[in-house]
């Protein structure tokens, strides 16, 4: 993996680009190519550009290691251009897919040379409506805190309001926001002065993802191992429903209509969160996990990811990788935030990461007097697979633990999402998974 030459696509604006990212005998050179003609002409432009540069490498198709493309969110054309193109290269060539969050390029090109803290990238969505997602700068490496999501116009600085004091907590800092919408809606700009953001300073298509950036991030997760086959990669639709009726809209509807963006934000466990997770372990569990099990975990490698509101933490998920599949290893959810879709949510980031990973399988152990989680489960696709006797501590002797599985082929895809059924109850309940055992 030392030497490596990476193809970018970006092509979720107007801005039509093309990127060769090449590491050889210890020297990393960037060859970019854009054009900005409307987003009519990405099509026709793309693989001659790709062609350009490779020639300029002197390199062939087939030397290249990985495709990558900015997977959105962004018009809905432009993003198929990106990874059909990408798709195609990949499965001639045979070789893997890097699919980089466009939102996040914005970010990392408004960070410029001092990227430490939030930023907070707030893109033209049309329609009144916002693009928005935040992201925590660490090194080489950022972390995603809000993934993109869907927020009318007049939803951005109520929601901005609500997660920043979670923001600066997680990152110990301000924040910082970008973005084409701070120009396109008038007053935008003030209003998130007026909460403490810091206006990142314009640049020439700064605001807009290119494909020299997606370059860069597709290298650290070449070199993360966060390639996928191409079978998996798919543009990032934020809207679920593409637009309300004329007649909704009449009646003051706007933002995502399927998810209330604007209330819940998802984002990756850290050892910031873990007084919090754990505290929340504690009272759904009544045999819970300990901070200490959750800092091991998360020291070890394990990936988390929380759910929060207003800044305040109501549910996370824990999951370790083995070569054959993924080990949902504790899942839980805030008494007071159940039946609100936060379960569901954290299931299906699992999955996702589980697909992004190239893992087969996802599975997990319950209780199997917890019909309710398992109810859960059958909802999301997974069934009964096995019986561990004796796994799981109990008031009286121990209990067994169904082993549920759910197959992740590439066309597979998670049950409709559902009420959450954590609940807090004698026997243990809540979505009840594996527990360390010995421990009582």
């Amino acid at each position: 993996m030392d030497d490596f030459h990476i193809l970018a696509f970006e092509t979720s604006s107007t801005l039509c680009g093309v990127a060769l990212l090449s590491r050889a005998a210890g020297r990393t050179r960037l060859r970019t190519a854009q054009h900005d003609q409307g987003r009519g002409a990405h099509a026709e432009r793309i693989l001659p550009m790709a062609r350009d540069l490779l020639d300029q490498a002197g390199l062939a198709r087939r030397d290249l290691s990985a495709i990558a493309f900015g997977q959105g969110p962004g018009g809905f054309t432009g993003l198929r251009v990106a990874c059909g193109v990408a798709q195609g290269l990949a499965v001639a060539l045979d070789i893997p897919v890097l699919p980089v969050d466009s939102l996040c390029a914005v970010a990392l090109q408004g960070a410029g040379d001092d990227p430490a803290g939030v930023h907070v990238v707030l893109q033209d969505a049309r329609m009144n409506e916002v693009y928005a997602a935040a992201y925590r700068a660490g090194g080489a490496d950022w972390a995603t805190l809000q993934a993109p999501a869907l927020l009318a116009r007049a939803d951005v600085a109520d929601w901005a309001a609500r997660e920043s004091a979670g923001w600066d907590m997680r990152a110990g800092g301000g924040w910082t926001a970008h973005g084409d919408a701070l120009d396109v809606f008038p007053g935008l700009d003030r209003e998130l002065e007026a909460l403490g953001a810091r206006l990142a300073p314009a640049t020439p298509d700064g605001a807009r993802a290119q494909a020299g950036t997606i370059a860069r991030l597709a290298e650290q997760a070449w070199r993360q191992g966060r390639a996928v086959d191409a079978a998996l990669a798919s543009p990032a639709y934020v809207r679920d429903k593409v637009a309300y009726t004329t007649v909704e809209r009449a009646g003051g509807l706007g933002g995502n209509p399927q998810v209330d963006a604007a209330t819940l934000t998802l984002h990756d466990m850290t050892a910031a969160d873990v007084d919090e997770v754990a505290a929340i372990e504690g009272r759904v569990q009544s045999f819970p996990w300990t901070r200490k099990n959750f800092a091991d975990g998360l020291a070890a490698g394990y990936r988390g990811w929380g759910v929060r509101r207003m800044g305040a933490m109501l549910g996370f998920a824990l999951v370790m990788d083995a070569p054959d599949m993924a080990h949902l290893l504790v899942i839980g959810v805030r008494p007071d935030a159940q039946r609100q879709g936060v379960g569901a949510r954290l299931l299906r980031r699992c999955v996702d990461h589980c697909r992004q990973a190239g893992l087969p399988a996802l599975t997990l152990e319950v209780r199997p007097s917890n019909e309710r989680a398992i109810a859960f489960y059958h909802r999301h696709g997974f069934a009964q697979v096995g019986l561990r006797r004796g796994y799981y501590p109990a008031f009286q002797g121990r209990e067994d633990a169904w082993i549920m599985t759910l197959p992740l082929a590439a066309d597979a895809a998670p049950g409709n999402a559902g009420p959450s059924p954590v609940s807090s109850t004698p026997t243990g309940g809540g979505l009840d998974v594996a527990r360390p055992r010995g421990r009582s």
